[in-house]
């Protein structure tokens, strides 16, 4: 019998928030890639993890 391979996905509902009528984003976009690249929030640094690009705190 064949296994079934798990689906991974990216909550990205977990970058936003709702106040009121607005949407605000929690996470930084990546200035290379453009908007809709979301850079990883570290202790010391912002990390993008399509082009490798990083700002430090």
């Amino acid at each position: 019998m064949s296994e079934k391979k798990q689906k991974f996905y990216h909550a990205k509902w977990k970058y936003y928030k709702i106040k009121g009528n607005k949407i605000e984003r929690t996470r930084k976009f990546c200035p290379r890639c453009g908007e809709g690249i979301f850079m990883a929030e570290h202790e010391n640094r912002y990390s993008c993890g399509k082009c490798g690009y990083t700002e430090y705190k």
